[in-house]
């Protein structure tokens, strides 16, 4: 390709200061020449805790990727459960590059085993069920949920790096040998945590932008031979962005 390439960024929730943080963890990793755009939708939850908030918030995603199709090349997915990845792939031929596939790939080339710290305890199956639809539940250590919310992740960061910390080093003791952090929201963390448990620690928003480089620089899009089909044109009411 020989002009910049476009990076659409997606933080799946509304809290403008994830956003921004998003925003400044991807620029600092990308090439010099990409354009990076972050966005979020214009409705949906303060921060993605719940298979509720989840639901909520993939129509606004997907509209999101609808209305500025044309101004990019990839879109990023910026929230670790990777929502509506699948019916993202489906409405866009561009490459879809969600932070938690892209993270996992990433740690599983460092190391035998890895372990994912990520936020509320309540969402230690939404966090397992992500490593299984990636096929890396085998390679998995510990996928350990604390005591976090989410918008402590931007709101505390103190806080926020001893709690990574401690949920590392239980990781540690279960086998892990490459920790991933399992919430956009830590972006930014990566290095300050690798040098406090002295392993490598994948930041998962800088993972999904270096991918979604590589897969634009190798001038590959999404397949649309059977199951990342473009839909079928219909009736939708009530969605006037599609």
């Amino acid at each position: 390709m020989n002009r910049p390439i476009r990076l659409h960024i997606i933080n799946g929730n509304t809290y403008a200061a994830m956003t921004a943080n998003i925003d400044a963890q991807a620029r600092a990793v990308a090439r010099p020449t990409t354009e990076i755009r972050t966005t979020q939708p214009a409705a949906g939850p303060h921060t993605i805790e719940s298979y509720y908030d989840e639901y909520l918030a993939i129509p606004h995603i997907l509209a999101e990727i609808i209305q500025q199709e044309a101004e990019s090349d990839a879109v990023i997915l910026a929230c670790w459960g990777d929502p509506g990845i699948e019916a993202a792939r489906e409405i866009t031929r561009k490459p879809v590059v969600g932070i938690a596939e892209a993270s996992l790939y990433v740690a599983n080339n460092l190391g035998a085993k890895f372990g994912v710290v990520s936020t509320l305890k309540r969402t230690q199956h939404m966090v397992e069920k992500t490593i299984e639809k990636v096929g890396l539940t085998s390679r998995c250590a510990l996928a350990l949920c604390t005591d976090l919310p989410v918008a402590a992740t931007e709101e505390d960061r103190d806080h926020t790096i001893d709690v990574l910390e401690a949920g590392s080093r239980q990781a540690i003791a279960a086998g892990a040998e490459v920790i991933v952090l399992g919430c956009a929201g830590m972006s930014g963390l990566d290095q300050q945590l690798a040098a406090r448990i002295g392993l490598p620690v994948v930041d998962a928003v800088a993972a999904a932008v270096v991918w979604a480089e590589a897969l634009v620089q190798l001038g590959l899009s999404t397949s649309k031979a059977m199951t990342y089909r473009l839909p079928e044109a219909k009736t939708i009411l009530g969605y006037p962005d599609f």
